[in-house]
């Protein structure tokens, strides 16, 4: 999993056929427990981009979901926004997932 390391997530999800986005913070708790459930998911979906974006420093990126509560997890394909979810629920994470790899 990458962490965006400046506000350029609409510019990785123009280069990017399928990405996974986990919104968080670091004060955010659940997010911290989250984390790596979800970098470990990275393993069985290699066709997609995974990336941690800190929604308070990047608020350009988060712009790019509709983030109201963390962690939330948004799922991109071809650019644009098919699905999301908040909370720590891996199987909805999956569904997500599965969502962006369907042709």
């Amino acid at each position: 999993m990458k962490e965006l390391t400046e506000d350029n997530l609409a510019e990785i999800l123009n280069s990017n056929q399928k990405v996974i986005v986990q919104y968080g913070a670091s004060w955010c708790g659940a997010c911290r427990v989250t984390k790596p459930k979800f970098s470990a998911l990275e393993s069985d979906f290699d066709s997609v981009e995974f990336y941690y974006v800190d929604a308070e420093k990047y608020p350009e990126s988060r712009s790019q979901a509709q983030v109201d509560n963390l962690p939330t997890f948004a799922g991109f394909k071809d650019g644009k926004l098919v699905g999301q979810s908040t909370g720590t629920n891996i199987d909805k994470i999956k569904g997500i997932l599965n969502e962006i790899t369907a042709d």
